[in-house]
């Protein structure tokens, strides 16, 4: 089994490659491109963006950082289908302590009523949500995710910056 070289998520059956690298999806690929477009910038440049980002506001409440990545869980079943996902949240840590306990409700009350993966991923996605809501991100420093996630806006906005090659005109008849 191979690795998504942007998420490092383990791919199991399919994917995408590109040149050498194997990527889980086209959404994977795009962001790898992107990020590579954001170390075209003074890494000085990057540090001032990501020490900005973590010592600003948090964009969900308004109230003081440090802002970073929390992620929160969730999983929810119905016989035999069962759907759980892990999202990112750029925000204080009170704002993702909330999200977190909402993925927790959610998972302990829609999580179970799969089988088999209901019952499997629902204490894994409580346990996940309970250890994000005591640890989480630290403190004292931005984390490697919230470094990914400027790195990635700043590569955006250099991609949207340049200037598309438009298509070739339809043919004349």
């Amino acid at each position: 089994m191979s690795k998504c070289a942007y998420c490092g998520s383990t791919i199991i059956m399919g994917g995408v490659t590109q040149g050498q690298e194997r990527f889980c999806n086209a959404t994977c690929r795009n962001n790898a491109s992107i990020l590579n477009l954001s170390k075209s910038i003074k890494p000085e440049d990057l540090e001032q963006k990501i020490e900005e980002v973590w010592r600003g506001k948090c964009p969900k409440c308004g109230g003081y950082g440090p802002v970073d990545i929390h992620k929160a869980h969730q999983v929810w079943s119905i016989l035999v289908l069962t759907r759980w996902s892990s999202r990112p949240f750029i925000c204080c840590r009170s704002c993702g302590t909330k999200q977190q306990i909402v993925g927790l409700l959610v998972s302990s009350v829609a999580g179970w009523w799969g089988f088999p993966w209901g019952l499997i991923l629902t204490p894994v996605q409580i346990t996940r949500n309970i250890i994000g809501m005591c640890g989480g991100p630290d403190r004292s420093r931005p984390s490697a995710d919230l470094r990914k996630a400027v790195q990635l806006h700043i590569g955006s906005q250099i991609y949207a910056a340049i200037p598309q090659i438009s298509p070739p005109p339809p043919p004349l008849r």
